[in-house]
């Protein structure tokens, strides 16, 4: 499934796409037609945050493929918005988790320096979430060094806690996008990355929760960003540092993972601090960050 939340008429959605991936089927009105007992709830963020509204979402998904009389809406009609639109928690992060990244953010070329023995893990709080063509604010009023990171992100389906890897892939719900935003003057100046990252605005995700059923390898999947059409990064997921069941099982130590909890996985070589002058955001660019079998999340900053 390609699931998304979205504006229509003012009210807000969340549906499938079609085949084609061209049009959006409103799933609690295709409920509400398919069964005579509803279950679904407004928002997406619910659906996936409850298992038994997971379960339905993929009954109404199945009876959906099967009817070809539902109503839907051409993508070009509607708004897209973040697919968890208000998180329930903070979004947890993986920082420095590409080899070559960790190079060019500590600005040597020693592996013993440059690359983590464990795991970094920040978080960015709820209120960073925009949608798919939603601006960045530049906040010019605390920084003026304004960076993009395209990052792959995990989205949880199952609680738990102490998940080993072998079974990591079974917490998972489905994957997206994320633009980590960051404010690398506030990074600095703050030591631990809380502010600057967590600036309202600093965290794009979308266009779509890709359900992992879609993706036969999330870990070799190619990621590009690009800056008013010239691509800054250009890497693959299976150059993660920390793996995808790594990650799980090292933030699952004691700590409750919950349906609906989201886990950015870090960002590749590219970004702007990397250049030589840096390459900083600034109002009127567009940031286009593309990963395989998922979409293009697309922002412009103001």
């Amino acid at each position: 499934m390609y699931l998304c939340s979205y504006l229509q008429n003012q009210t807000e959605k969340y549906g499938v796409l079609t085949a084609d991936q061209q049009k959006v089927i409103d799933l609690v009105s295709a409920e509400r037609e398919l069964f005579s007992n509803p279950l679904l709830p407004s928002s997406l963020n619910e659906a996936i945050s409850n298992p038994t509204s997971q379960d339905r979402l993929r009954e109404v998904y199945q009876k959906v493929v099967e009817n070809e009389n539902l109503d839907d809406t051409p993508i070009k009609d509607i708004e897209l918005l973040a697919p968890i639109i208000k998180p329930n928690r903070n979004i947890f992060c993986l920082g420095i988790n590409y080899r070559e990244h960790a190079y060019e953010f500590e600005k040597t070329t020693d592996a013993s320096k440059a690359i983590p023995n464990d795991p970094i893990v920040f978080s960015k709080l709820p209120t960073t979430v925009i949608g798919p063509n939603q601006p960045i604010l530049s906040h010019s009023q605390v920084t003026s060094e304004l960076d993009y990171e395209g990052e792959f992100a995990i989205i949880i389906g199952k609680e738990g806690t102490y998940i080993p890897k072998e079974d990591a892939f079974d917490y998972i719900f489905g994957y997206t996008i994320i633009n980590d935003v960051t404010a690398r003057d506030l990074q600095r100046k703050h030591k631990q990355w809380l502010l600057g990252k967590g600036l309202d605005s600093f965290g794009p995700m979308g266009p779509y929760i890709v359900t992992k059923d879609q993706l036969q390898d999330p870990q070799n999947l190619s990621l590009r960003t690009k800056v008013n059409g010239e691509i800054r990064q250009n890497s693959n997921t299976e150059l993660l540092i920390f793996d995808i069941p790594t990650i799980i099982e090292t933030l699952s130590k004691g700590i409750t993972l919950k349906p609906g909890d989201i886990i950015a996985t870090g960002t590749p070589k590219g970004v702007g601090m990397g250049f030589e002058p840096p390459k900083f955001l600034k109002p009127g660019d567009i940031v286009e960050i593309e990963i395989e079998g998922i979409g293009v999340l697309k922002n412009h900053v103001i």
